[in-house]
């Protein structure tokens, strides 16, 4: 681990240019223009507001080629809202459009919400169509490949303007057809209902090319392109989600989920210098280059920052920490075994990669199905968790080490700069198995009672949202503050009475201006006379837009079928995971066990408490899956690092206690600073970032626990204490060092 001078001099360039380099472009960007930056990162509807509305088609087994139609006509209709508008498939048939930075919400969703179409139509075709009679159109919309407008420089005409049109194959052919037969008179070309132009045929055209000529202005002439362009969409689409979203909220986020970022890195910090002294300090330099190539990596790639995003990120902080706290309570623990500092350092990293990598493949996993199965924010939330974890097992695994290294090679090489860890006394905690199993027994059968009090009473057995109900909800942010009476009494009959329903529910946050109203699934129509009945009588605040969230039940029940999905599929995975590393089932059955236990503990919570479960409760629960299983195999590696050493004399009971205690600092220390960074953004965070990270609190402390007190419990009582399984170790070791006598490779 010598470093010659040349050498400690190129690392140490590469380290300061990564920590300063990073530092200096998540804040200005690499070109001047930003690019790179955390200011350049793309930010999704609930940060910078606007207008998201999803569509169902309604034809069976449509094409590919429909599809794509539909999608690039949408995208044509959007495109002068916003450049950062995005329309996008979403399954096998529905259609997502979605507008950042709008504030006339209400007018998109009316033109989007009744998509145009575009026809063609000689005399007799219009004369039909204005009495209302039946017509046959001449050609439609998806007869026009495209159409551009232009101006012809070289004419002395005072209307020089016009609009060139391509048409598609067949289309070709009705229009040469239909100009034949109508030289001399006008085809008129209707959208939406009303007639935008009606030219005059001068002669028959043939090629599948034509000019509409004599346009008043090039206005005029761009409007009518416009109009041709996006056409007739081939595609029947019904709405069946919109949203409609402030960007104040957005903007408290960032700000107050900055703020707490900031907070809980320093706190985050000074806890890993205090507790592990000079690799603290590694840790504190590789968590700035860590967030600062998180934030890199976000920007540079175009992905869509969302609040759960954020909230994954400054997650993600939390647990870059459990990597550096596994190796350096490696090295601590090789140092008190007599070790030199050099070669503990070499040892401590040795030792904590595979737990490293096993405990980050199984979030990843986490990960990775929230992607496939998640929506919106929770893909959001899964992208930047996923890109923060493969991250900090780079900054863990390659960055520190150099670091570490450099500092030992200029001289840091007393023990007391990093601490030593002794064992001397082991804890029994399989003593206490019992207990802990009656004690979660008695917490999940409380939460399932609750429940049944709730269904009892005519209630949800959980509060579930409007992602798992369906329905509407509208929030408003008046200039005054209303009381309840005021609310119930004045309020409400106004909502009933404009959109003509009969129940209307409600919820105000604590001294705040904003209300929020939950209805049944309402029309576009409806929403606008709430909108407009409430804010003639009611004045809103400034700069506030009335915020609306819409979905329907199949929706609403598609997504609590991916939620179960998530679920079952990502234990699914896990158990594999485990069970290819460990080669031992029993491992993998108490790690699922125990993971099913933090799932139910962490529901009793939401059922007690009735915290909203929606889209970022999936979100919840699957990190926390991921999480607990990380603390899970650190100690099922060092059981399974134990049995290699197992001699015929070895107590099965004391090789798992002298494990889970020799752990349990890491798991500890792990669990306060991801709970560092979670409770400074529950206390400074919005309201729907505390609903976010409130259950998350819960469940890493349950997490913790379980990881603690059942896993190893349960893996001891499926058949861990039997002699059979030293005796296999043994075998295996023999086995191995036989075949290393013959000289080959294990």
């Amino acid at each position: 681990m010598k470093y010659s001078l040349p050498k400690k001099i190129c690392y140490s360039i590469i380290v300061v240019a990564m920590a300063v380099g990073l530092t200096l472009t998540a804040f200005f960007g690499m070109d001047g223009k930003g690019y790179g930056s955390a200011g350049n990162i793309n930010l999704g509807l609930d940060l910078a507001g606007g207008v998201s509305i999803t569509y169902e088609i309604q034809e069976s087994n449509p094409t590919s080629q429909d599809i794509e139609d539909t999608i690039y006509k949408l995208e044509k209709r959007v495109e002068g809202r916003s450049t950062e508008s995005q329309v996008y498939r979403e399954g096998d048939n529905r259609i997502t459009v979605e507008i950042p930075g709008v504030t006339d919400a209400n007018e998109i969703l009316e033109e989007l919400g009744t998509p145009g179409s575009l026809e063609f139509l000689d005399y007799t075709g219009y004369s039909a169509w204005s009495s209302g009679e039946s017509y046959e159109p001449l050609l439609t919309g998806s007869d026009v490949k495209t159409a551009q407008a232009y101006t012809d420089t070289s004419s002395t005409d005072s209307t020089p303007y016009g609009v060139s049109l391509t048409f598609t194959d067949e289309g070709a052919d009705k229009f040469a057809d239909a100009t034949s037969k109508n030289v001399g008179s006008r085809i008129y070309i209707i959208y939406d209902g009303e007639v935008v132009s009606y030219p005059t045929v001068n002669q028959t055209i043939t090629g599948g090319n034509a000019s509409i000529t004599g346009m008043e202005s090039a206005e005029a002439a761009e409007n009518l392109a416009t109009y041709i362009r996006i056409g007739s969409i081939p595609l029947t689409l019904n709405e069946v989600s919109s949203n409609i979203v402030g960007a104040q909220l957005g903007h408290d986020a960032i700000n107050s989920s900055l703020i707490a970022a900031a907070i809980g890195l320093v706190l985050l910090c000074i806890f890993m210098i205090v507790i592990y002294r000079i690799p603290g300090v590694v840790a504190t330099i590789s968590l700035v280059i860590y967030t600062a190539l998180t934030l890199f990596l976000v920007s540079v790639y175009d992905l869509t920052l969302t609040l759960p995003g954020i909230a994954g990120i400054i997650l993600g902080i939390g647990m870059a920490v459990d990597a550096n706290v596994i190796i350096y309570t490696r090295i601590r623990e090789e140092i008190g075994a007599g070790k030199n500092v050099e070669g503990s350092i070499l040892s401590g990293y040795s030792k904590a990669t595979s737990a490293i990598v096993d405990g980050n493949v199984t979030t990843l996993i986490a990960a990775a199905v929230l992607y496939i199965f998640g929506t919106g924010p929770v893909k959001g939330f899964a992208t930047t968790l996923a890109v923060g974890i493969v991250v900090s097992m780079f900054t863990a695994l390659v960055i520190t080490k150099v670091i570490m290294k450099l500092l030992y090679n200029f001289g840091i090489q007393d023990p007391k700069f990093y601490g030593k860890t002794v064992h001397e006394k082991t804890l029994n905690v399989l003593g206490i198995r019992k207990w802990a199993i009656i004690g979660s027994a008695v917490v999940i059968l409380a939460g399932f009672v609750v429940m049944g009090i709730q269904a009892g009473l005519g209630n949800r057995v959980l509060n579930f949202s409007l992602e798992f109900v369906g329905g509407s909800t509208t929030s408003f942010t008046f200039e005054k503050d209303y009381s309840q009476s005021e609310i119930e009494n004045d309020i409400i009959p106004v909502i009933k009475s404009a959109a003509g329903i009969s129940e209307v529910k409600q919820q105000k946050d604590q001294d705040s201006t904003k209300v929020s109203f939950k209805t049944t699934d309402l029309s576009l129509d409806q929403r606008q006379a709430i909108e407009t009945a409430v804010t003639e009588k009611f004045p809103i605040k400034e700069n506030t837009v009335v915020e609306t969230d819409t979905i329907s039940s199949s929706v609403s029940n598609t997504m609590k079928k991916n939620a179960i999905m998530s679920v079952i599929l990502a234990t699914i995975a896990m158990l594999i995971y485990i069970f290819v590393r460990f080669r031992d089932i029993k491992f993998a059955a108490a790690a699922v066990i125990a993971l099913l236990h933090d799932v139910l503990v962490v529901l009793t919570f939401y059922s007690v408490f009735r915290i909203s479960v929606g889209n970022t409760f999936i979100a919840c629960m699957l990190t926390i899956v991921g999480y607990s299983i990380n603390g899970t195999i650190i100690i099922f590696d060092r059981i399974r690092e134990k049995l290699k050493d197992a001699t015929s004399r070895t107590n099965i009971t004391e090789l798992v206690n002298s494990s889970i205690t020799s752990t349990m600092t890491r798991t500890i220390n792990t669990s306060i600073t991801t709970l560092i960074m979670l409770v400074v953004l529950f206390i400074l965070g919005v309201s729907s970032v505390k609903e976010f990270a409130l259950p998350l609190i819960v469940g890493i402390i349950v997490g913790a626990y379980s990881s603690i007190c059942l896993t190893s419990a349960l893996w001891y009582m499926m058949g861990g204490k039997k002699r059979g399984v030293i005796d296999e170790a043994i075998k295996k070791r023999e086995e191995a060092k036989k075949v290393n006598a013959d000289g080959s490779q294990v």
